[in-house]
């Protein structure tokens, strides 16, 4: 008899939805933010982000998000391109809050410009967490030279601050584009580096 495998989720940290439990999909395709550096992120972040918007580039789970949302942010954007990921990060946005998210499926390099287009025309700005998958994963070896690659072509009009979580080992630039590294944090093999504009 098979053995049916361990459900995998986390919790909500802070906020209005503290405690809410967050599904997690399988580890082979995806990794969740840890509890700390997640801590450290809204610590630093704080009441800057009330009322704002903010776009988690890599979806996963959506953990980053919607915290972003517990902590109260107006509304939050998702991108994923798994299809199980994709099902669990939306079944964790109906158990949150569904009418304040927009889920989008696919590649998140085709699909960021044209959310930050949006918000552009708006006169909006956000937030923009990206945290791709590991380099070391297989076919990912290039991955964080497409992501400074893309932040190099993003609008400054259209972003408060971008937060790219990496690798410990890979040191990402002080300088992308139009935007400058103000500081960077480790937490073990990962770490978060902070950009504002220039």
């Amino acid at each position: 008899m098979k053995r049916k495998s361990k459900e995998l989720y986390t919790y909500i940290i802070g906020g209005k939805y503290r405690g809410k439990k967050i599904a997690l999909p399988s580890k082979e395709v995806t990794r969740s933010s840890k509890s700390m550096l997640r801590e450290s992120l809204f610590n630093t972040l704080q009441f800057d982000l009330v009322g704002e918007n903010f776009i988690e580039m890599f979806g996963g789970s959506g953990s980053v998000g919607l915290e972003a949302l517990s902590r109260g942010a107006k509304r939050a954007w998702f991108i994923e391109k798994d299809n199980d990921s994709y099902n669990t990060l939306r079944d964790n946005c109906d158990r949150i809050d569904r009418s304040r998210c927009d889920i989008r499926k696919g590649d998140a390099f085709d699909i960021l410009p044209l959310i930050l287009e949006d918000l552009r025309k708006k006169g909006e700005k956000s937030y923009l967490y990206i945290d791709p998958p590991f380099s070391i994963r297989e076919g990912n070896a290039d991955i964080y030279d497409k992501v400074i690659n893309v932040i190099e072509r993003i609008d400054p009009e259209s972003i408060i601050s971008i937060i790219v979580e990496h690798m410990t080992k890979v040191k990402f630039p002080d300088r992308v584009g139009a935007f400058e590294k103000i500081k960077e944090r480790k937490f073990g093999k990962s770490s978060l580096s902070y950009y504002s504009r220039r």
